[in-house]
C-alpha cells in the first residue's frame, strides 16, 4: 500500500515503479547499501533526468543494476575470469564490477568511458523490480550530489521529494555504505572504491588487490571525487580529545566510533565497537549533525580494517568539503 507524503509518494508498489521506469521517469529504489535514484540505463533522456535531479556532474559515471549474472553479457563485451569468480561469490551483494561496455550503453551513463560499473543488488523489492524490466537501471545514490547518501525512504523524500514522483520503500538499508567497486587492469583486480564488501573477503577469491581509490577529478568510477558524502556542517577528522582541548572546538558536535566524549551534541556510531554497526549508522549520523546548533563537527577514524576502510574513506571525503 502506498501513502502520500508532502512531496513524493512513498510506497511498496513494484508495478507502479516499473510503469514509471518504462515511461522514462526516475524512481528512488532501495538496496542493501543505500537508496538509489533509478532510471532506464539505456535511455539517455532518463539518465539525463538522474543527473539533473541530483545536480550531478556529467563526468561522474553511473552504476547500472541488473537482476543476475546472466544479464551482464548484454552490457559488457569483456568479462575477466576474476569478475566471474567475484560475482559467483558475492552477487547479489555490495560489489560493483567495472567492465568494458557494449556500444548500446549510452556514453552519458558511463561518463564517456569505455567501461561501465555493473551491480546486482541484494534487496528483495529491487530484485523483483529488475526482474520485471527489459533494461538495467542506472541508480546513483538518491541525494543531491556531494551530500550524504540516503539510507531510508524518508531521507530521499527530504532531499529529492520535489523532483521525483515515487519512492519505493524497502525500509532502512542493511549495510548503509555504498558498494565496493572493483575494476580490472590487465585482467588484474583493482579497488576503485572502498565499500560494503571488505577487501579481505574479496582477496579470498581473487588474491591480492591493487588500490586506485584515491581522490581525482577524472573518476574511473563513482565515489572517487575528493569532496563527497558531506553534511552541510564543517567536518574535521582527527583526535577528538585533543581537538576539544582547543577553545575553538569545545562546543563542536562529536561523531565518535565507540567512545563517549560527553559532548553536548554527540553521536556514537557503535557503543559496542562494531564496525558493521558503525557503517550502518554513519550516513544517518552525518545527516543528523546538520540539525545540531553547531558550526563544526569533530569525527574520528575507526580501525582501518574490513568495512572500516570504507567508513574512513567517507569521513575523509566529508571533511574535504570543508
Amino acid at each position: 500500500m502506498a501513502y502520500l507524503r508532502a512531496v513524493a509518494e512513498i510506497g511498496t508498489d513494484i508495478e507502479k515503479a516499473a510503469s514509471l521506469l518504462r515511461a522514462g521517469e526516475i524512481v528512488a529504489i532501495p538496496t542493501e547499501t543505500v537508496y538509489g535514484l533509478a532510471g532506464n540505463a539505456l535511455n539517455s533522456a532518463a539518465v539525463a533526468r538522474i543527473f539533473e535531479a541530483k545536480n550531478r556532474p556529467h563526468f561522474d559515471p553511473l552504476i547500472i543494476h541488473v537482476p543476475d549474472w546472466d544479464a551482464v553479457a548484454s552490457y559488457a563485451t569483456e568479462v575477466p575470469h576474476g569478475a566471474q569468480l567475484l560475482a559467483q561469490a558475492f552477487w547479489p551483494g555490495p560489489l560493483t564490477l567495472v567492465l568494458r561496455k557494449r556500444d548500446h550503453v549510452p556514453d552519458l551513463t558511463s561518463a564517456g568511458l569505455d567501461t561501465v560499473g555493473i551491480r546486482c543488488p541484494d534487496h528483495p523489492l529491487t530484485r523483483s523490480l529488475l526482474a520485471q524490466l527489459p533494461f538495467p537501471l542506472a541508480a546513483p545514490s538518491a541525494n543531491p550530489f556531494g551530500y550524504v547518501s540516503p539510507t531510508t525512504a524518508q531521507h530521499v523524500d527530504q532531499q529529492l521529494g520535489d523532483r521525483i514522483s515515487y519512492i519505493l520503500d524497502g525500509g532502512p538499508c542493511e549495510i548503509g555504505i555504498e558498494s565496493t567497486i572493483i575494476g580490472f587492469e590487465d585482467s588484474q583486480p583493482v579497488v576503485y572504491r572502498f565499500g560494503g564488501l571488505t577487501l579481505e573477503s574479496i582477496e579470498t577469491v581473487v588474491g591480492p588487490l591493487q588500490t586506485r581509490a584515491h581522490s581525482t577529478s577524472n573518476p574511473r568510477a563513482p565515489g572517487q571525487l575528493k569532496s563527497h558524502y558531506a553534511p552541510r556542517k564543517r567536518v574535521i577528522v582527527g583526535d577528538i580529545a585533543a581537538l576539544r582541548n582547543d577553545a575553538a572546538y569545545q562546543h563542536a558536535a562529536v561523531v565518535s566510533f565507540s567512545t563517549d566524549y560527553h559532548a553536548t551534541h554527540q553521536i556514537i556510531l557503535s557503543p559496542d565497537g562494531s564496525l558493521q554497526e558503525a557503517a550502518h549508522n554513519l550516513f544517518a549520523a552525518l545527516r543528523k549533525v546538520d540539525e545540531f546548533p553547531v558550526d563544526v563537527v569533530l569525527a574520528e577514524t575507526v580501525p582501518h580494517e574490513g568495512i572500516g576502510r570504507a567508513i574512513n574513506d567517507r569521513l575523509s571525503r566529508a571533511a574535504a568539503a570543508g
